[in-house]
């Protein structure tokens, strides 16, 4: 097993344990929503603080329920991680073409001009 492999399955396991738990140890069972967004969380400590405290603004979009707003937290998810692949994968892209043109071009200079056509040779 390789180096490589042996790491990617550590961590593999660490991100397992951060994800399991929280639930197997019953973290946040003292609470009626134990695992809200950090939004909610905010929400409640501010009321708390200042019962009186008024937004200064309000949302552009309200969803009617929770399962939309998740949905569309998704949707915006899956669309930045989209940006991103598409992203490093043309860099990556640019810079394979850029090695294997670099590597096409020495291969000709020790070959003295093999591939090339008569008109570029003579």
């Amino acid at each position: 097993m390789s180096r490589n492999t042996k790491i990617n399955l550590v961590l593999l396991l660490v991100v397992a344990a951060l994800a399991v738990l929280p639930l197997a140890l019953g973290l946040g069972d003292h609470k009626k929503e134990p695992f809200t967004g950090a939004d909610a969380e905010a929400e409640t400590a501010i009321t708390e603080i200042e019962p009186d405290y008024e937004p200064w603004f309000s949302p552009l979009y309200e969803p009617p329920s929770g399962e939309i707003e998740s949905a569309l937290f998704a949707l915006q998810a899956a669309l930045g991680a989209g940006v991103l692949a598409y992203y490093f994968g043309l860099h990556r892209g640019r810079r394979q073409g850029e090695q294997r043109a670099l590597e096409r071009e020495a291969g000709n200079e020790l070959t003295g001009g093999a591939g090339k056509s008569p008109a570029e040779r003579g």
